[in-house]
């Protein structure tokens, strides 16, 4: 019962993430276009532009100022909300799925992190990958916007390449996600509300706004813009190995960024010209070419791993939310020297795959999982029979053999040779019968 009740919690913090996310982005994406998209010539006294335009069988007349209007609306809607509880939520998420058994889901096997200190290092990287990034926004990097986009670029690829020597592949992933989204609801809670607070009070005071808080939010938010569809990736990358599981997922995570970041600006620009429209066709060969390089290597002539051992498992400690299963090494079972897979179609006997794959990955991917950890088996994955294993055959290559992020965190301690053994089975048809 409380893996099926940590399973909904997951659920539902994740669906609030989702929903305020999508209006977040939704308005980024919005007003960014807008502000674009404005009508600048010949504009009314005040205005610094106009724009027409129909929605849902309405027209619209939005009009924005160049500052501010006289006097201040009765009803003034503020952009906020969106921003605070995606971040929110998104802390949740962290806590709910990485922090509540850091062992398991965040740390990589092998880690020389313990599993507070791999917390401590993940909320700690939040903050401070806000301060130095608005550090440098207020240094004379400001004033270089091209540079201070590289530099930023650098420092958060770094940080996912450091991430990805302590962290899962995942986790390394997701708190690069969380480092930017902190960075975004910073922008917005203490640079863009500020200024337009700031805004509101000069009107209402009969005072001159001063124009270079609206123009540091507006610089602000358009940062913000560009980081969005690199932390969208990031949100849906948990569903892809093939880019958080290879060893140079920090590459992977950089190349993707750069093309997104690409994509962004066309859209950013194409009201004004279409001259960034080889964005898209390079983008979409960048796609192609990281599709290429993280493709599995082909196996040829895999050795048949010996016999799996036997491991016993004691209990987590109790502290660990969710329950859970701690490996412990037991001697392995004596078995007969390996035998090298011949050039031909006798591959390694299925007997000894369905053996691997029921000690090794059935705990958790079954009707009935063992696994305190779920109540049902994860992403609808089972290996109860032979059938199902050849079905998945395709899906256990690239998590278990090419990726090795399964089991998660290797709590059965699936050996190399083991690996291999499913490998070969797979090369050589992944044949049941």
């Amino acid at each position: 019962m409380e893996a099926h009740l940590f399973e909904w919690l997951n659920l539902s913090v994740r669906w609030v993430h989702m929903i305020t996310g999508v209006a977040w982005i939704g308005a980024s994406f919005y007003f960014v276009w807008l502000e674009n998209n404005l009508n600048r010539v010949n504009p009314k006294s005040g205005l610094a532009g106009d724009l027409w335009a129909i929605h849902g069988g309405g027209i619209y007349h939005l009009e924005k100022y160049k500052l501010a209007p006289p006097t201040m609306p009765d009803n003034l809607h503020w952009f906020k909300w969106e921003a605070y509880f995606t971040w929110l939520s998104g802390v949740a998420l962290l806590c709910v799925v990485f922090y509540s058994n850091p062992t398991l889901y965040l740390l990589a096997p092998g880690s020389s992190l313990t599993g507070p200190e791999g917390v401590l290092l993940g909320i700690g990287s939040l903050f401070v990958g806000w301060f130095v990034y608005s550090f440098l926004c207020d240094s004379a990097l400001g004033k270089r916007p091209a540079l201070l986009g590289f530099i930023l670029f650098v420092l958060i690829i770094g940080a996912a390449y450091g991430f990805s020597k302590v962290f899962s592949g995942r986790g390394a992933y997701l708190h690069v996600g969380a480092i930017i989204g902190t960075i975004m609801v910073g922008n917005v809670f203490r640079i863009i509300m500020p200024a337009q607070r700031a805004l509101v009070a000069a009107i209402a005071e009969n005072r001159t706004p001063d124009p270079a808080l609206p123009a540091k939010g507006l610089l602000r938010s358009r940062h913000n813009n560009y980081f969005t569809l690199p932390v969208l990736f990031i949100m849906i990358s948990n569903h892809f190995p093939s880019t958080y599981g290879s060893q140079y997922n920090w590459l992977i995570l950089a190349g993707i960024a750069v093309l997104a970041v690409l994509v962004r600006h066309y859209f950013n620009t194409r009201h004004d010209s279409h001259k960034f429209a080889w964005t898209l066709p390079v983008a979409a060969v960048g796609m192609i070419c990281l599709a290429y390089v993280t493709g599995p290597a082909p196996m040829t002539s895999p050795e048949v791993a010996k016999a799996p051992a036997k491991i016993e498992y004691q209990p987590l400690p109790e502290t660990a939310v969710g329950g859970g299963l701690k490996p412990v090494e037991a001697a392995p079972a004596a078995a007969p020297a390996a035998a090298p897979v011949q050039a031909s179609n006798a591959g390694p006997g299925f007997d000894k795959v369905h053996s691997v794959i029921q000690e090794r990955c059935a705990v958790c991917h079954s009707a009935k999982p063992t696994s305190p950890l779920f109540s049902a088996a994860p992403g609808g994955v089972m290996f109860d029979t032979p059938e199902q294993i050849r079905q998945n055959a395709p899906r256990i290559q690239a998590q278990a053999v090419t990726s090795q992020i399964m089991p998660l965190g290797n709590i059965t301690q699936m050996t190399q040779q083991e690996r291999d053994l499913i490998g070969a089975w797979i090369v050589q048809g992944a044949q049941t019968n």
